[in-house]
């Protein structure tokens, strides 16, 4: 007999004779009130992941997308963004070498959480393929503030578990042994985050 059949034989002489009637687990038992002002804590938690973020009007969006890429010269946009962007090039499939040469990538996100500071993509009409937000070194985001929610399980219940999700927590960085912060190893070195009003 293997150790596998062993341990696995324990487990069944230990549930012979146990109740295994579903339990009913009930909704909403880890809610907790919304916060006075979910879009402020959004904000708060995004820049604690050294992110920019920044709000502002309607009518200041694109001045403020193209304040955001400053320098960037090959800028790429997914198909379905909302915003006129000068010298921008759309996506047409481009390969990963070939998205090394942007400088950075403009997107929309379907939702924040404001708990953890957390921008979510479901990947649909503005918002691009999951490979467009991890090659540019620069992510610029634009997210309305009516999208962000208090916390992750209001996010869950928003959205489609059957459509692709990137979950983006600030830029991407990791630590070596001595806990040196190092940006942009497994996606963009810098996240800069608007929230439209």
């Amino acid at each position: 007999m293997s150790a596998r059949d062993d341990i696995l034989g324990s487990v069944r002489r230990a549930l012979t004779g146990a109740d295994t009637a579903a339990i009913p687990v009930p909704e909403g038992h880890r809610r907790k009130p919304a916060p006075p002002d979910v879009v402020g804590l959004f904000a708060e938690r995004v820049a604690d992941y050294r992110a920019v973020v920044e709000r502002c009007g309607p009518g200041d969006v694109v001045g403020r997308i193209v304040a955001a890429l400053g320098p960037a010269e090959r800028v790429l946009v997914p198909v379905g963004v909302p915003w006129s962007l000068p010298a921008a090039t759309p996506d047409t499939g481009f390969s990963p070498p070939e998205l090394d040469r942007f400088d950075a990538v403009v997107t929309g996100a379907t939702l924040g959480i404001a708990e953890t500071g957390t921008i979510v993509l479901t990947h649909g009409a503005g918002q691009g393929r999951r490979a467009l937000t991890l090659v540019p070194d620069l992510h610029v985001c634009v997210l309305s503030a009516g999208d962000i929610v208090p916390d992750v399980p209001a996010a869950v219940s928003l959205l489609d578990p059957r459509r692709p999700q990137t979950w983006i927590s600030g830029p991407s960085a990791t630590s070596d042994i001595e806990l040196s912060r190092v940006e942009g190893v497994h996606g963009p070195r810098t996240l800069h985050v608007v929230i439209v009003d």
